[in-house]
């Protein structure tokens, strides 16, 4: 059946000037048409926001109901699970959520994620991965992380890192701090981070090779980014809003749900955070989407598993953002779609003609409460439960169909 043309008129476009948007065969046709095909479905926005569909970098599950309430349209899918090593088990995931959720999965750098072998890179291209990544761990013997840069490179693929050293980590659930100190956790200094990214920034100015630090939560780990892209080196680095909004004085009363990889960061760091994203060192916000049950999160602080259930929150915590005047609307959804829909390498993540019609309705004012009990997400573990929040996803469309 053949998809009608379809105008959004009234529309705040990316939360700024109002104007239109034409969609045919999928796909953006205009901004602020001056006509229309016979035919075309019309839709009054009413003034709210029209922004792409958010493309959600680096999520540990396929969480379709939550990524639906958030606005998401697209999410990466990290290696974690499976792992995804094995062409076979790339193209699966790749068919998982269509279609009106595209899932565009991260090959795992090495064998099992064991940080020893190159996986079958090439072949899991082929297969549909979109970047590599590294998992919830580092890649620790700088050989095998030469290698795998110099040959993911050389396949027009970015690497996607995470940034701790096991050396300093190992064994820790908190970052060294007073709140650390006070609740007798074993703890990691924040250094861990610094340390991890200046490795891997050397091995980037020696291959050339292009790379995303998924997260930088560190005052120290921003001011390398900072000065590597001084450089002119390819990196991009990334943060959830966990790290922009929360400290670590997050996790008293043992808080398992505050519980994160990595671990909450100093109240200095957060703010050098925020202005890390106010000034462009932050290319990408993501959710870090790890929904967890009570089997992993209802235990002795130590114990539990770190991860949050994000993809809800993500973007009325972006639009705080924008509210508390660090960033403008515009940049908000260069965070959110542009930027990773670049790295990924899909036509999607901009309002412009020719890109994929993935669309989100956004009314930036209606005020609703995180609720870990009502969540759609297929778990609760919210470090925001409670939390009074503003802005939500009203309407949504994947390559112009709509699907809420």
């Amino acid at each position: 059946m053949e998809l009608k043309p379809l105008l959004i008129t009234n529309a705040r476009l990316l939360g700024g000037e109002s104007g239109s948007l034409l969609v045919a065969g999928g796909r953006i046709a205009a901004l602020n048409p001056t006509e229309t095909p016979d035919g075309t479905e019309t839709v009054d926005a009413n003034g709210q926001w029209l922004a792409p569909g958010i493309v959600d970098l680096g999520v540990f599950a396929t969480d379709k109901p939550a990524f639906h309430f958030g606005g998401i349209t697209r999410a990466a899918l990290m290696p974690d699970a499976g792992p995804l090593d094995d062409p076979g088990l790339v193209e699966r995931a790749a068919k998982g959520g269509k279609p009106d959720l595209w899932v565009h999965p991260l090959a795992a750098a090495t064998k099992g994620l064991a940080g020893k072998e190159l996986a079958e890179i090439g072949l899991m291209k082929s297969a549909g991965a979109r970047a590599i990544a590294t998992g919830r761990t580092r890649i620790a013997d700088s050989g095998v992380m030469r290698r795998v840069l110099a040959y993911a490179a050389s396949l027009g693929l970015v690497t996607i890192i995470h940034a701790e050293d096991e050396g300093l980590t190992a064994g820790a659930v908190a970052t060294d701090g007073e709140m650390a100190t006070r609740l007798g956790l074993a703890s990691a200094p924040a250094i861990a981070e610094a340390m991890a990214i200046a490795r891997d920034l050397a091995l980037v100015e020696e291959t050339g090779a292009p790379v995303h630090f998924r997260q930088v939560t560190t005052a120290r780990g921003l001011d390398l980014i900072r000065a590597a892209k001084a450089k002119g080196l390819p990196v991009l680095c990334g943060i959830t809003p966990a790290h922009l909004f929360l400290s670590d004085t997050a996790i008293g009363d043992f808080r398992t749900f505050a519980r994160l990889s990595p671990p909450l960061r100093s109240e200095d760091d957060r703010q050098a955070c925020l202005a890390a994203v106010a000034d462009g060192t932050i290319d990408i916000l993501s959710s870090g989407h790890d929904p967890r049950g009570p089997e992993d999160k209802r235990l002795p602080f130590a114990e539990a598993q770190p991860g949050m259930a994000g993809a809800e929150t993500l973007l009325a915590l972006g639009l705080n953002l924008v509210r508390d005047g660090h960033i403008t609307p515009a940049r908000l959804f260069d965070l959110l779609a542009t930027t990773p829909a670049c790295l990924l390498g899909i036509g999607a993540g901009k309002l412009a003609a020719g890109m994929e019609a993935d669309l989100i309705l956004i009314d930036p004012d209606t005020p609703w409460q995180v609720d870990a009990k009502k969540m759609a997400a297929y778990a609760g573990n919210t470090p925001f439960d409670g939390m009074p929040v503003q802005g939500r996803a009203t309407a949504m469309w994947k390559g112009g169909v709509q699907i809420r």
